[in-house]
Protein backbone atom coordinates (compact mmCIF):
# COMPACT_ATOMS: atom_id res chain seq x y z
CA UNK A 1 0.00 0.00 0.00
CA UNK A 2 1.27 3.51 -0.63
CA UNK A 3 1.93 6.21 2.11
CA UNK A 4 -0.74 8.43 0.96
CA UNK A 5 -3.15 5.81 0.93
CA UNK A 6 -2.16 4.27 3.98
CA UNK A 7 -2.60 7.66 5.51
CA UNK A 8 -5.89 8.28 4.16
CA UNK A 9 -7.06 5.00 5.59
CA UNK A 10 -5.72 5.71 9.45
CA UNK A 11 -7.76 9.44 9.01
CA UNK A 12 -11.10 7.74 8.26
CA UNK A 13 -10.43 4.86 11.03
CA UNK A 14 -9.55 7.98 13.40
CA UNK A 15 -12.35 9.89 12.35
CA UNK A 16 -14.97 7.52 13.61
CA UNK A 17 -13.02 8.58 17.22
CA UNK A 18 -16.07 10.43 19.02
CA UNK A 19 -14.22 13.22 21.04
CA UNK A 20 -15.44 15.41 23.87
CA UNK A 21 -16.18 18.98 23.33
CA UNK A 22 -14.42 20.39 26.00
CA UNK A 23 -12.67 18.56 28.89
CA UNK A 24 -14.29 16.25 31.59
CA UNK A 25 -14.24 17.83 34.54
CA UNK A 26 -12.19 16.35 37.00
CA UNK A 27 -8.65 16.20 38.86
CA UNK A 28 -6.62 14.75 36.31
CA UNK A 29 -3.76 17.29 34.61
CA UNK A 30 -4.39 17.46 30.90
CA UNK A 31 -1.47 16.00 29.09
CA UNK A 32 -0.91 15.34 25.43
CA UNK A 33 1.22 13.28 22.98
CA UNK A 34 2.53 12.78 19.51
CA UNK A 35 2.03 9.08 17.73
CA UNK A 36 4.20 9.62 14.69
CA UNK A 37 3.81 7.40 11.86
CA UNK A 38 5.80 6.65 8.62
CA UNK A 39 6.20 4.24 5.91
CA UNK A 40 8.96 2.30 4.57
CA UNK A 41 9.90 -0.86 2.29
CA UNK A 42 8.66 -3.41 4.92
CA UNK A 43 5.22 -1.45 6.12
CA UNK A 44 4.40 1.45 8.82
CA UNK A 45 6.75 2.04 11.48
CA UNK A 46 5.54 4.20 14.89
CA UNK A 47 8.09 6.54 16.67
CA UNK A 48 8.96 5.30 20.64
CA UNK A 49 11.51 7.10 22.96
CA UNK A 50 13.37 5.98 25.72
CA UNK A 51 13.09 8.39 29.02
CA UNK A 52 16.42 9.38 30.69
CA UNK A 53 16.82 7.54 33.32
CA UNK A 54 16.34 9.39 36.71
CA UNK A 55 15.36 8.48 39.77
CA UNK A 56 13.09 10.95 40.79
CA UNK A 57 11.07 10.08 37.76
CA UNK A 58 8.25 7.45 38.06
CA UNK A 59 8.33 6.93 34.35
CA UNK A 60 11.79 6.45 34.04
CA UNK A 61 13.23 4.16 31.54
CA UNK A 62 10.11 3.70 30.04
CA UNK A 63 9.09 3.86 26.28
CA UNK A 64 6.81 5.69 25.44
CA UNK A 65 5.61 8.40 22.52
CA UNK A 66 6.98 11.70 22.54
CA UNK A 67 4.65 14.58 24.89
CA UNK A 68 3.66 16.06 28.83
CA UNK A 69 1.70 17.88 30.68
CA UNK A 70 0.08 20.72 29.03
CA UNK A 71 1.36 24.25 29.65
CA UNK A 72 -0.71 27.36 30.60
CA UNK A 73 0.36 28.94 27.46
CA UNK A 74 -0.44 25.90 25.02
CA UNK A 75 -3.46 27.15 22.94
CA UNK A 76 -4.91 23.54 22.88
CA UNK A 77 -3.56 19.88 23.46
CA UNK A 78 -2.67 19.87 20.27
CA UNK A 79 -0.28 22.16 20.69
CA UNK A 80 0.98 20.51 23.59
CA UNK A 81 2.01 17.54 21.84
CA UNK A 82 3.60 19.55 19.29
CA UNK A 83 5.38 21.67 21.87
CA UNK A 84 6.59 18.88 23.72
CA UNK A 85 7.61 16.54 20.42
CA UNK A 86 10.27 19.75 19.65
CA UNK A 87 11.55 20.17 23.14
CA UNK A 88 11.91 16.24 23.34
CA UNK A 89 13.23 14.88 20.22
CA UNK A 90 13.62 17.93 17.83
CA UNK A 91 11.43 17.26 15.51
CA UNK A 92 8.85 19.85 13.77
CA UNK A 93 5.44 18.35 12.70
CA UNK A 94 4.73 21.76 10.95
CA UNK A 95 4.98 19.72 7.64
CA UNK A 96 3.57 16.47 8.77
CA UNK A 97 -0.02 15.35 8.29
CA UNK A 98 -2.30 15.40 11.67
CA UNK A 99 -4.74 12.43 10.83
CA UNK A 100 -6.80 12.47 13.87
CA UNK A 101 -6.47 11.67 17.79
CA UNK A 102 -7.19 8.67 19.49
CA UNK A 103 -9.50 8.52 22.56
CA UNK A 104 -8.18 10.08 25.67
CA UNK A 105 -6.24 7.51 28.12
CA UNK A 106 -6.60 8.48 32.32
CA UNK A 107 -3.55 7.18 34.14
CA UNK A 108 -3.94 4.56 36.19
CA UNK A 109 -1.09 5.15 38.81
CA UNK A 110 -1.27 8.88 38.69
CA UNK A 111 -3.69 11.50 38.06
CA UNK A 112 -3.73 12.26 34.62
CA UNK A 113 -5.67 12.30 31.02
CA UNK A 114 -3.64 11.96 28.33
CA UNK A 115 -4.45 13.10 24.45
CA UNK A 116 -2.96 11.30 21.67
CA UNK A 117 -2.71 13.02 18.27
CA UNK A 118 -1.43 11.10 15.25
CA UNK A 119 0.85 12.14 12.56
CA UNK A 120 1.88 10.83 9.31
CA UNK A 121 5.45 11.59 8.12
CA UNK A 122 6.70 11.96 4.45
CA UNK A 123 10.34 12.55 4.90
CA UNK A 124 12.95 11.36 6.94
CA UNK A 125 13.98 13.01 10.23
CA UNK A 126 16.28 13.03 12.21
CA UNK A 127 15.81 13.01 16.31
CA UNK A 128 17.72 15.83 17.91
CA UNK A 129 17.21 14.38 21.93
CA UNK A 130 16.95 16.68 24.67
CA UNK A 131 17.88 15.56 28.36
CA UNK A 132 14.69 13.98 29.01
CA UNK A 133 14.98 11.32 26.61
CA UNK A 134 18.02 8.63 26.43
CA UNK A 135 17.06 6.73 22.49
CA UNK A 136 14.85 7.56 19.85
CA UNK A 137 13.36 4.21 17.51
CA UNK A 138 10.98 3.36 15.20
CA UNK A 139 9.35 0.30 15.38
CA UNK A 140 7.71 -2.17 12.99
CA UNK A 141 3.52 -2.23 13.52
CA UNK A 142 3.36 -5.50 12.29
CA UNK A 143 6.14 -6.70 14.95
CA UNK A 144 3.88 -5.28 17.44
CA UNK A 145 1.27 -7.11 16.68
CA UNK A 146 2.83 -9.97 17.09
CA UNK A 147 1.06 -12.68 19.59
CA UNK A 148 4.50 -14.17 21.12
CA UNK A 149 5.58 -10.24 22.16
CA UNK A 150 1.92 -10.02 23.71
CA UNK A 151 3.19 -10.75 27.69
CA UNK A 152 2.36 -9.79 31.56
CA UNK A 153 5.15 -8.13 32.70
CA UNK A 154 6.86 -7.42 35.98
CA UNK A 155 7.56 -3.53 36.18
CA UNK A 156 8.01 -0.96 38.82
CA UNK A 157 5.87 2.09 38.95
CA UNK A 158 8.16 4.62 41.29
CA UNK A 159 8.39 2.16 44.65
CA UNK A 160 5.63 0.05 43.51
CA UNK A 161 5.90 -3.50 41.45
CA UNK A 162 2.90 -4.82 39.41
CA UNK A 163 2.11 -7.01 36.66
CA UNK A 164 0.90 -5.34 33.56
CA UNK A 165 -0.20 -6.57 30.29
CA UNK A 166 2.87 -5.43 28.16
CA UNK A 167 4.52 -5.47 24.84
CA UNK A 168 8.10 -7.23 24.58
CA UNK A 169 9.82 -5.59 21.50
CA UNK A 170 12.86 -7.35 21.94
CA UNK A 171 15.32 -5.06 22.22
CA UNK A 172 18.02 -5.75 24.35
CA UNK A 173 18.67 -3.07 27.46
CA UNK A 174 14.83 -1.92 26.80
CA UNK A 175 12.10 -2.02 28.99
CA UNK A 176 8.46 -3.72 27.74
CA UNK A 177 6.01 -1.06 26.61
CA UNK A 178 3.50 -1.28 29.03
CA UNK A 179 1.36 1.40 30.78
CA UNK A 180 -0.55 4.42 29.05
CA UNK A 181 1.53 3.85 25.64
CA UNK A 182 0.69 0.08 25.96
CA UNK A 183 -2.89 1.15 26.27
CA UNK A 184 -2.86 3.89 22.97
CA UNK A 185 -0.73 1.35 21.49
CA UNK A 186 -3.48 -1.02 21.52
CA UNK A 187 -6.14 1.37 20.79
CA UNK A 188 -4.56 2.22 17.51
CA UNK A 189 -4.36 -1.28 16.48
CA UNK A 190 -7.72 -2.27 17.26
CA UNK A 191 -8.91 0.87 15.52
CA UNK A 192 -7.06 -0.44 12.30
CA UNK A 193 -7.86 -3.74 12.57
CA UNK A 194 -11.82 -3.46 13.20
CA UNK A 195 -12.60 -0.06 12.68
CA UNK A 196 -14.26 -0.76 16.75
CA UNK A 197 -14.35 3.21 18.44
CA UNK A 198 -14.39 2.59 21.97
CA UNK A 199 -16.31 5.40 24.08
CA UNK A 200 -13.98 8.12 26.31
CA UNK A 201 -11.68 7.32 28.10
CA UNK A 202 -10.35 4.33 26.29
CA UNK A 203 -9.89 1.56 29.44
CA UNK A 204 -7.87 -1.08 29.57
CA UNK A 205 -7.14 -3.14 32.68
CA UNK A 206 -3.76 -2.85 34.16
Amino acid sequence: MYTHDWYHLVAQRLGRVQLPAISPPDDRRPAAVALLLRMNGSGPELFFIERAHHPDDPWSGNIGFPGGRRDPDDATLRHTAERETREEVGIDLGSAVCLGRLSDIVGANLPVRVSCFVYGLHQTIAPQLSDEVHDAFWYQLEALQAPHRQIIATVRFGERELQAPAIDLGLPGKMVLWGITYRLVSQFRELLDSGEVHPLPYELPL
